[in-house]
């Protein structure tokens, strides 16, 4: 195949399955804030003792800086996040806001330096396959100019329902399908074998509630799906990478080229349709939101 090794008829029912399970665990972690507690603070306190020191070690697949970083800032925007949601004036105030915005660039960021750092790597690296090339600077600058169009943070309101969902009604779908491309190519370019779940199957487990269930809460959906795909992967680092159900990445140049390619080319859409947004409507977007006047922005900030 293209992108990756065969797929074999129980690792697409393994697919499904994760992608499920992701998707239920963030649905009962969305309508509980005691269970989300429990997920997103007791868990990987438990977890940090007893578990990851003996499964996430130096060596393993899932033992660089760039996986323990990602679990403990993906868990500090679920935390963040339900702060906000569920603190008493935490949601009106315009500086604590800009944390889902700067937690969110941070997230992005990391994997920026990451697509940077596997360029120059090739071979086994950390018990994974990396092959580094131009289609690592290709991703990265497409993560950058996935920062720079982060709008609307000031924006943010909370659902009126018993839920109380984390609503960002400037985050729309052109900007989320841009992150889509772009994160999985960096998942394809930096943790290749690790791609057709964590890249695929995570990323479909937070658009699908962010199109069809709850509109406007993807922050919410991905920092949720993410924090428990990390610490699965980080507990069971094995099931990615050498079970039965671990699906290999072809590791071809031309799949990585046309991956980094559509990420680049994404996102320098998303970058030129925002600057033109911003300078028809002569908008500040540090200050006001940006896309205001479309009727995806108003079908989730006028039902909230």
């Amino acid at each position: 195949m293209f992108l990756f090794e065969s797929i074999p008829w129980y690792s697409a029912l393994m697919w499904l399955a994760v992608l499920a399970g992701l998707m239920f665990v963030n649905e009962i972690a969305r309508r509980s804030k005691w269970i989300s507690i429990f997920l997103f603070l007791v868990l990987p306190i438990i977890l940090t003792l007893a578990v990851w020191p003996n499964t996430a070690g130096e060596g393993s697949s899932v033992g660089t800086w760039f996986h323990w970083v990602k679990v403990y800032s993906a868990l500090a925007g679920c935390l963040g996040f339900l702060a906000i949601r569920f603190v008493k004036g935490w949601s009106t105030n315009k500086y604590l806001l800009m944390f889902p915005a700067i937690i969110l660039a941070v997230n992005i960021l990391e994997a920026v330096i990451r697509d940077f750092q596997v360029y120059s790597l090739n071979g086994m690296v950390d018990g994974v396959m990396m092959v580094g090339g131009p289609w690592n600077i290709m991703n990265g600058v497409a993560g950058i100019l996935n920062i720079i169009t982060i709008s609307g943070w000031m924006g943010i309101i909370i659902s009126k329902d018993k839920y109380k969902d984390m609503l960002w009604p400037d985050q729309l779908w052109f900007w989320i399908i841009a992150y889509d491309i772009w994160n999985f190519a960096y998942v394809y370019n930096a943790v290749s074998d690790h791609a057709f779940y964590a890249g695929a199957a995570l990323l479909i487990s937070c658009t699908i509630p962010a199109f069809f269930f709850r509109k406007g809460a993807w922050l919410q959906h991905r920092a949720q799906t993410l924090a428990i795909w990390m610490m699965f992967t980080m507990s069971f680092p094995m099931f990615v990478g050498e079970s039965k159900f671990a699906v290999q990445s072809s590791h071809s140049e031309t799949a990585l080229w046309v991956v980094g390619s559509l990420s680049l080319a994404a996102n320098i859409a998303v970058f030129v349709y925002h600057f033109y947004k911003i300078s028809k409507h002569k908008r500040n977007p540090l200050q006001v939101e940006v896309y205001t006047d479309l009727a995806a922005y108003k079908a989730i900030a006028e039902n909230n």
